[in-house]
């Protein structure tokens, strides 16, 4: 392994054998060392690779500014979530939480406390992604002894949220306007049933996920599998409350469904309203 790259003692940018680019951390390994030195292995920490070209390339540049502490903190954060979440999180993670956690924390040493509007909504609308960054609270406070406020595991629970996205072309703003939208759906839920829903059921943490791949499905304009007419009709009749919040989201989306839509929001609807034992 060779360093590239020398940012500060504790971190570099290294190739491997297979000319892989990695983060490589670790305390002193930079140290009075030089671009083409061989990477001393029995002081890495740390090391990550960043696949995606242009994550690579913005990680570098946010190096030059971000203390080492503070990269090491968002990895071990994002090592955390992804082994929590089992999903694949975009390499732009490594970026985006690294910035807003540095951001942070020069705020928080300014005396400039943030609230976010939205934390009810990302409880609710995210619990294990919010479960996740009440989690990272405390590893923050592990390296840094500043215990930032709730306010801010909701934060970096909508860089969650937006890593599992995998693109680039996403932003926070559109997490936050998604999560406001399904707050605003299970509030159309809830007041046509006159009724609380519980939101400690499978199928309300079924009905959560769909939402969220509609509206993924609605921004890159996927279809969705199509189904049998007769089983439209068959839903509409049996499920007529159901089916008529459906046309009330609709109205508030201010756009025409798909049939399919219909149907799959018609069954998920009559799920979490049902009383019964999942």
């Amino acid at each position: 392994m060779i360093i590239e790259k020398i940012f500060n003692n504790n971190a570099i940018i290294a190739k491997d054998s297979g000319k892989d680019e990695l983060v490589v951390m670790g305390r002193g390994i930079g140290f009075k060392k030089n671009a083409g030195d061989p990477v001393d292995v029995s002081l890495i920490e740390k090391t990550f690779v960043l696949k995606q070209n242009d994550a690579s390339e913005k990680f570098k540049a946010l190096m030059a500014d971000a203390p080492a502490e503070y990269v090491a903190l968002s990895h071990d954060i994002i090592e955390y979530a992804k082994q929590s979440l089992k999903v694949r999180l975009s390499d732009y993670i490594y970026v985006t939480l690294t910035d807003h956690l540095t951001h942070a924390l020069r705020l928080w040493d300014q005396g400039i406390r943030n609230t976010n509007p939205l934390i009810w909504e990302i409880q609710r609308c995210y619990p294990k992604e919010y479960g996740i960054a009440l989690q990272a609270l405390q590893i923050i406070e592990d390296y840094t002894r500043i215990r930032l406020p709730d306010d801010e595991a909701g934060n970096i629970a909508l860089h969650l949220i937006n890593a599992q996205m995998n693109s680039s072309g996403h932003r926070i703003a559109d997490v936050t306007r998604q999560t406001q939208q399904i707050d605003d759906i299970l509030n159309i839920v809830k007041y046509s049933y006159n009724n609380e829903i519980d939101e400690s059921s499978v199928s309300y943490e079924r009905f959560i996920t769909h939402l969220r791949y509609f509206f993924q499905r609605s921004r890159k304009k996927e279809a969705v599998e199509s189904v049998d007419d007769f089983l439209l009709k068959q839903v509409r009749t049996k499920y007529k409350k159901a089916h008529s919040c459906v046309l009330k989201i609709e109205q508030y989306l201010d756009t025409r469904l798909l049939d399919e839509e219909r149907l799959y929001l018609t069954i998920h609807i009559q799920r979490v309203t049902q009383r019964q034992t999942e």
